[in-house]
């Protein structure tokens, strides 16, 4: 016979049972089909509460809507031309990149080294509509900022361009898709990624330089150089030129010009056949601390202008070249010039510095120097003018 102590005892656990199988129901047992759908929606993230009817996400819906519509008018770019051995014995070499559609008419647009020096050039589109190669012929293009437009000639055949965008409305952080052809063999690759970083300048030689730079984490290897860096609307804002690596495969760094800068360089091209350039119209040597205590200067940094162009923008603004020669160390220099510490504001003390700021202008516009005459500081406006088309700087 159980006591009251036993019970109590067995009353409590069967409450307790009770009360558990009733929670094990609330949990799950049927529910409202409102309140379960409320719960996915915000259990999930935003990217796959809702699928496309081929089962992508939005994501991947970009993806594929800017391939689509973009690839076809990339281009498979491979140049042939003959060097020569140190015993001048012809040796043929072949290279390889990628470039776009800038029009229906058949400029494709790419990269200076790509097609620089070629002898011959041939082009692969994209759209693998019946005959997709083309001989292609050389327009013109910029070293200094390694821009070069090729045309094909497609007869009867429609062709599709790529649209522009504007290079100068990009943040960091928003999304890019590149496509090219990597090593040269494997045509048509996509890659995605975002704008790392803006504004750099990326120096590719000594004369040669990416004037504020878009840099991308999307993939880019040998090869695609020349193909069109995109954004989600499917809009060309870069051309892919460079990568930081050490190893010499991609390393999650690339860069690319920004479209703006091609623009103007491919309006040029396609007008004239040639680049306009802003030109000052100065020969200067940069300034080091040394030389100037030398020659008893009131700066250390900036431009000693040494001559200036007979005619040109500097000398029509009054800029004053050297008045007398002397030999310092084993150089002669013309010195008793101005000499030139910023532009528009800007201290310069590289020769990279001056070249930047004028690779910026175009032959009309005016430019403030700031400079020394005589151990006075001044200001000179000067407007600028178009560079010879034959050595250029």
């Amino acid at each position: 016979m159980w006591d009251t102590r036993s019970r109590i005892r067995w009353v409590a656990l069967g409450l307790a049972v009770g009360l558990g199988l009733f929670w094990a129901g609330a949990q799950w047992g049927p529910r409202d089909p409102a309140a379960v759908d409320a719960l996915a929606q915000t259990a999930l993230p935003a990217s796959l509460q809702t699928a496309s009817p081929e089962g992508l996400i939005e994501e991947e819906s970009v993806n594929v809507r800017v391939y689509r519509q973009a690839s076809p008018a990339v281009a498979n770019i491979v140049t042939r031309a003959v060097q020569f051995d140190w015993f001048m014995n012809p040796m043929p070499s072949e290279g390889a990149g990628s470039g776009f559609l800038l029009d229906n008419q058949g400029h494709i647009l790419t990269n200076f080294h790509v097609v620089g020096g070629a002898q011959a050039i041939e082009v692969t589109l994209g759209d693998g509509q019946g005959r997709n190669r083309f001989p292609a012929r050389y327009i013109g293009g910029d070293e200094r900022n390694d821009i070069a437009l090729i045309k094909i000639d497609p007869g009867t055949r429609k062709l599709a361009a790529l649209t522009l965008g504007d290079s100068s409305r990009l943040q960091v952080g928003q999304r890019v898709l590149a496509i090219g052809n990597p090593f040269g063999r494997f045509q048509s690759t996509l890659t995605t990624g975002v704008v790392s970083a803006l504004g750099r300048t990326v120096q590719t030689g000594e004369q040669t330089f990416i004037d504020e730079a878009i840099q991308t984490d999307a993939a880019i290897n040998q090869g695609n150089s020349g193909g069109p860096l995109l954004n989600s609307a499917g809009q060309v804002i870069g051309i892919n030129t460079a990568i930081f690596t050490p190893t010499g495969a991609t390393a999650g760094i690339g860069f690319a010009i920004p479209i703006n800068t091609a623009k103007k360089i491919a309006e040029d091209l396609i007008r004239d056949g040639v680049v306009h350039r802003a030109f000052l119209g100065i020969n200067s040597l940069p300034l080091t601390r040394d030389l100037a205590q030398a020659l008893d200067l009131p700066v250390s940094e900036g431009f000693l202008v040494e001559r200036v162009t007979a005619g040109g923008p500097a000398q029509r603004a009054g800029i004053r070249g050297g008045s007398r020669m002397v030999r310092v160390g084993f150089y002669q220099l013309a010195i008793g010039g101005d000499v030139i510490v910023a532009v528009d504001g800007k201290p310069v003390s590289e020769s990279l510095d001056i070249t930047l700021a004028l690779n910026r202008k175009r032959p009309g516009d005016a430019i403030t120097l700031t400079l020394y005459r005589d151990g006075k500081k001044m200001d000179v406006r000067v407007t600028l003018g178009d560079a010879p088309t034959s050595g250029r700087r």
